[in-house]
Protein backbone atom coordinates (compact mmCIF):
# COMPACT_ATOMS: atom_id res chain seq x y z
CA UNK A 1 0.00 0.00 0.00
CA UNK A 2 1.57 3.56 -1.10
CA UNK A 3 2.31 5.40 1.84
CA UNK A 4 0.76 9.19 2.45
CA UNK A 5 2.94 12.06 1.29
CA UNK A 6 4.34 13.54 4.32
CA UNK A 7 4.41 16.94 2.36
CA UNK A 8 0.39 17.04 1.64
CA UNK A 9 -2.02 18.57 3.52
CA UNK A 10 -5.87 18.61 3.03
CA UNK A 11 -9.04 19.85 5.10
CA UNK A 12 -11.92 17.75 4.82
CA UNK A 13 -15.11 19.42 6.37
CA UNK A 14 -17.18 16.30 7.94
CA UNK A 15 -20.31 18.57 9.12
CA UNK A 16 -21.41 21.19 12.43
CA UNK A 17 -17.65 21.36 14.36
CA UNK A 18 -16.69 18.42 12.73
CA UNK A 19 -13.19 18.83 10.19
CA UNK A 20 -10.28 16.12 9.58
CA UNK A 21 -7.20 18.18 9.21
CA UNK A 22 -4.46 15.71 7.48
CA UNK A 23 -0.69 17.27 7.18
CA UNK A 24 2.74 16.32 7.72
CA UNK A 25 1.39 12.18 8.00
CA UNK A 26 -0.81 13.12 10.76
CA UNK A 27 -4.58 13.18 10.84
CA UNK A 28 -6.65 14.88 13.53
CA UNK A 29 -10.11 15.33 13.75
CA UNK A 30 -11.98 18.01 15.31
CA UNK A 31 -15.10 17.12 17.89
CA UNK A 32 -16.17 14.26 16.38
CA UNK A 33 -20.38 14.56 15.41
CA UNK A 34 -21.15 11.50 13.57
CA UNK A 35 -24.58 10.31 13.87
CA UNK A 36 -27.63 10.95 12.31
CA UNK A 37 -29.29 12.77 15.28
CA UNK A 38 -28.13 14.42 18.39
CA UNK A 39 -30.70 14.91 21.38
CA UNK A 40 -33.80 16.93 19.33
CA UNK A 41 -31.15 17.71 16.34
CA UNK A 42 -31.06 15.77 12.97
CA UNK A 43 -28.90 15.55 10.79
CA UNK A 44 -29.64 17.09 7.21
CA UNK A 45 -26.67 16.80 5.18
CA UNK A 46 -26.04 13.59 3.85
CA UNK A 47 -24.94 11.51 5.94
CA UNK A 48 -21.39 10.26 6.69
CA UNK A 49 -21.11 6.83 4.43
CA UNK A 50 -17.15 6.84 4.44
CA UNK A 51 -14.93 9.07 6.66
CA UNK A 52 -11.72 8.39 4.95
CA UNK A 53 -8.28 8.72 6.96
CA UNK A 54 -10.46 10.47 9.51
CA UNK A 55 -11.94 6.56 10.27
CA UNK A 56 -8.30 6.32 11.89
CA UNK A 57 -7.04 9.78 13.52
CA UNK A 58 -3.97 10.15 15.16
CA UNK A 59 -6.13 12.05 17.97
CA UNK A 60 -9.16 14.57 18.45
CA UNK A 61 -8.90 17.37 19.42
CA UNK A 62 -12.25 18.48 21.63
CA UNK A 63 -12.86 22.32 22.27
CA UNK A 64 -15.30 22.29 24.77
CA UNK A 65 -17.80 19.87 26.67
CA UNK A 66 -21.19 20.79 25.28
CA UNK A 67 -23.18 17.86 23.87
CA UNK A 68 -22.66 19.17 19.96
CA UNK A 69 -18.94 18.75 20.58
CA UNK A 70 -18.45 16.09 22.88
CA UNK A 71 -20.54 13.36 21.84
CA UNK A 72 -19.32 10.13 23.69
CA UNK A 73 -21.34 7.86 21.29
CA UNK A 74 -19.12 9.52 18.67
CA UNK A 75 -16.34 8.95 20.13
CA UNK A 76 -16.97 5.47 20.97
CA UNK A 77 -17.22 4.71 16.68
CA UNK A 78 -13.56 6.09 16.19
CA UNK A 79 -10.79 2.93 17.07
CA UNK A 80 -10.07 2.17 20.54
CA UNK A 81 -7.28 4.06 22.59
CA UNK A 82 -7.32 6.73 20.03
CA UNK A 83 -5.89 9.98 21.41
CA UNK A 84 -8.01 12.88 22.67
CA UNK A 85 -6.31 16.36 23.54
CA UNK A 86 -9.33 18.32 25.63
CA UNK A 87 -9.39 21.36 27.87
CA UNK A 88 -7.98 21.13 31.55
CA UNK A 89 -10.60 19.64 33.99
CA UNK A 90 -11.90 17.07 30.93
CA UNK A 91 -9.92 14.02 31.64
CA UNK A 92 -11.70 12.87 34.84
CA UNK A 93 -15.20 12.82 32.52
CA UNK A 94 -13.46 11.04 29.69
CA UNK A 95 -11.90 8.33 31.55
CA UNK A 96 -14.74 7.57 33.76
CA UNK A 97 -16.66 6.89 30.13
CA UNK A 98 -13.24 4.46 29.19
CA UNK A 99 -11.29 7.06 26.84
CA UNK A 100 -7.82 6.05 28.21
CA UNK A 101 -5.34 8.74 26.21
CA UNK A 102 -6.05 11.71 27.37
CA UNK A 103 -4.03 14.99 27.17
CA UNK A 104 -5.29 18.28 28.46
CA UNK A 105 -4.09 21.63 27.49
CA UNK A 106 -4.32 25.26 28.99
CA UNK A 107 -4.28 27.96 27.32
CA UNK A 108 -0.42 28.28 25.90
CA UNK A 109 0.43 24.82 26.16
CA UNK A 110 1.01 22.07 23.56
CA UNK A 111 0.96 18.50 22.09
CA UNK A 112 3.02 16.49 19.49
CA UNK A 113 1.39 14.10 17.23
CA UNK A 114 3.05 12.81 14.40
CA UNK A 115 4.68 15.67 12.78
CA UNK A 116 2.25 18.04 13.69
CA UNK A 117 1.98 20.40 16.67
CA UNK A 118 -1.77 21.24 18.71
CA UNK A 119 -1.68 24.48 20.41
CA UNK A 120 -4.25 24.96 22.98
CA UNK A 121 -5.42 29.01 22.34
CA UNK A 122 -8.64 30.72 23.90
CA UNK A 123 -12.07 30.94 23.08
CA UNK A 124 -14.96 33.08 24.40
CA UNK A 125 -17.81 30.55 25.25
CA UNK A 126 -17.99 30.73 28.78
CA UNK A 127 -17.63 27.33 30.87
CA UNK A 128 -19.64 24.32 29.55
CA UNK A 129 -21.29 22.11 31.74
CA UNK A 130 -22.00 18.64 31.57
CA UNK A 131 -22.88 16.19 34.49
CA UNK A 132 -20.46 14.70 36.11
CA UNK A 133 -17.29 17.03 34.39
CA UNK A 134 -18.25 20.33 36.39
CA UNK A 135 -16.64 23.20 34.51
CA UNK A 136 -14.88 23.38 31.77
CA UNK A 137 -13.23 26.68 29.25
CA UNK A 138 -13.49 26.02 26.02
CA UNK A 139 -10.23 26.41 23.99
CA UNK A 140 -9.22 26.60 20.67
CA UNK A 141 -6.34 25.00 18.55
CA UNK A 142 -3.64 26.09 16.33
CA UNK A 143 -1.98 23.16 14.31
CA UNK A 144 0.99 23.58 13.35
CA UNK A 145 3.41 21.52 10.48
CA UNK A 146 4.09 22.49 7.24
CA UNK A 147 0.60 24.80 7.34
CA UNK A 148 -0.57 26.30 9.93
CA UNK A 149 -4.36 26.01 10.59
CA UNK A 150 -6.65 27.86 13.30
CA UNK A 151 -10.02 25.98 14.59
CA UNK A 152 -11.97 28.13 16.50
CA UNK A 153 -14.29 25.46 18.23
CA UNK A 154 -17.22 28.05 19.81
CA UNK A 155 -16.25 31.26 20.02
CA UNK A 156 -17.64 35.22 20.05
CA UNK A 157 -15.28 37.96 18.95
CA UNK A 158 -12.34 38.55 21.40
CA UNK A 159 -8.82 40.96 21.18
CA UNK A 160 -6.23 38.10 21.59
CA UNK A 161 -7.20 37.02 18.09
CA UNK A 162 -4.99 39.46 16.84
CA UNK A 163 -2.12 37.36 18.33
CA UNK A 164 -4.08 33.83 16.68
CA UNK A 165 -3.40 35.36 13.67
CA UNK A 166 -0.01 35.07 12.73
CA UNK A 167 0.89 33.54 9.65
CA UNK A 168 -2.11 31.38 9.30
CA UNK A 169 -3.08 29.30 6.52
CA UNK A 170 -6.43 28.64 7.31
CA UNK A 171 -9.07 29.48 9.74
CA UNK A 172 -12.42 27.14 10.35
CA UNK A 173 -14.89 29.57 11.56
CA UNK A 174 -17.99 28.38 13.50
CA UNK A 175 -20.47 31.38 11.44
CA UNK A 176 -23.99 29.70 13.30
CA UNK A 177 -25.59 27.08 15.45
CA UNK A 178 -28.16 24.80 15.11
CA UNK A 179 -31.12 26.42 15.70
CA UNK A 180 -33.13 29.66 14.58
CA UNK A 181 -31.36 31.60 17.35
CA UNK A 182 -27.81 32.66 18.74
CA UNK A 183 -26.71 32.79 22.05
CA UNK A 184 -23.93 34.44 23.80
CA UNK A 185 -20.41 33.42 23.32
CA UNK A 186 -20.98 32.64 19.06
CA UNK A 187 -19.62 33.97 15.97
CA UNK A 188 -22.55 34.85 13.00
CA UNK A 189 -21.55 35.64 9.56
CA UNK A 190 -21.03 39.18 10.13
CA UNK A 191 -18.63 38.79 13.77
CA UNK A 192 -17.33 35.86 12.04
CA UNK A 193 -16.00 37.62 9.19
CA UNK A 194 -14.83 40.55 11.81
CA UNK A 195 -12.90 37.92 12.59
CA UNK A 196 -10.49 37.66 9.70
CA UNK A 197 -9.29 41.27 9.90
CA UNK A 198 -7.68 40.23 13.06
CA UNK A 199 -6.65 36.55 12.15
CA UNK A 200 -5.60 37.92 8.28
CA UNK A 201 -5.55 33.87 7.37
CA UNK A 202 -5.05 32.96 3.52
CA UNK A 203 -8.08 30.77 3.61
CA UNK A 204 -11.42 30.74 5.74
CA UNK A 205 -13.47 27.90 5.93
CA UNK A 206 -17.12 28.39 7.53
CA UNK A 207 -17.85 25.44 10.03
CA UNK A 208 -20.65 25.04 12.77
CA UNK A 209 -23.23 25.82 10.09
CA UNK A 210 -26.11 23.99 8.47
CA UNK A 211 -25.52 20.56 9.13
CA UNK A 212 -27.93 19.60 12.25
CA UNK A 213 -30.95 21.42 13.04
CA UNK A 214 -34.18 20.68 15.24
CA UNK A 215 -36.93 18.41 14.27
CA UNK A 216 -39.72 21.15 12.21
CA UNK A 217 -36.83 22.94 11.04
CA UNK A 218 -37.21 22.61 6.79
CA UNK A 219 -40.67 23.74 7.31
CA UNK A 220 -40.41 26.77 10.06
CA UNK A 221 -36.96 28.18 8.97
CA UNK A 222 -35.60 26.77 5.77
CA UNK A 223 -32.30 29.24 5.79
CA UNK A 224 -30.70 27.44 8.52
CA UNK A 225 -29.33 24.92 6.31
CA UNK A 226 -28.39 26.91 3.26
CA UNK A 227 -27.61 30.67 4.52
CA UNK A 228 -24.81 30.72 6.96
CA UNK A 229 -21.94 29.85 5.10
CA UNK A 230 -23.31 31.80 1.67
CA UNK A 231 -23.88 35.10 4.21
CA UNK A 232 -20.49 34.55 5.60
CA UNK A 233 -18.99 34.56 2.18
CA UNK A 234 -20.57 37.98 0.85
CA UNK A 235 -19.52 39.53 3.97
CA UNK A 236 -15.84 38.57 3.79
CA UNK A 237 -15.99 39.61 0.69
CA UNK A 238 -16.59 43.37 1.66
CA UNK A 239 -15.08 43.18 4.96
CA UNK A 240 -11.63 41.07 4.18
CA UNK A 241 -11.31 40.73 0.54
CA UNK A 242 -8.14 39.60 0.50
CA UNK A 243 -8.92 36.40 2.61
CA UNK A 244 -9.91 33.36 -0.24
CA UNK A 245 -13.13 31.97 1.00
CA UNK A 246 -13.82 28.37 0.65
CA UNK A 247 -17.45 27.17 1.76
CA UNK A 248 -17.03 23.58 1.70
CA UNK A 249 -20.25 21.11 1.60
CA UNK A 250 -20.45 18.05 4.17
CA UNK A 251 -17.61 15.83 2.82
CA UNK A 252 -15.64 17.69 1.09
CA UNK A 253 -12.45 18.45 0.79
CA UNK A 254 -9.94 21.44 0.11
CA UNK A 255 -6.17 20.57 -0.98
CA UNK A 256 -3.81 23.29 0.91
CA UNK A 257 -1.32 24.19 -1.23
Amino acid sequence: MAQPDPRAASITYLGHSTVSIEAAGACLLTDPLLRSHLLGLLRRRPPLSALGAAANPDAVLVSHLHYDHLDVRSLRMLPAGTRIVAPLGSSRFLERRGFGDVVELGVGESASVGGLKVIAVPAHHGRGGRPGAGKVDAIGYVIEGGVRVYFAGDTSLFDEMAAIGDRLDVALLPVWGWGPRLGPGHLDPVTAAESLRMLRPRLAVPIHWGTYTPIGAPRLWPWLTTDAGRRFAQEAALLAPEVDVRVLAAGESLALA
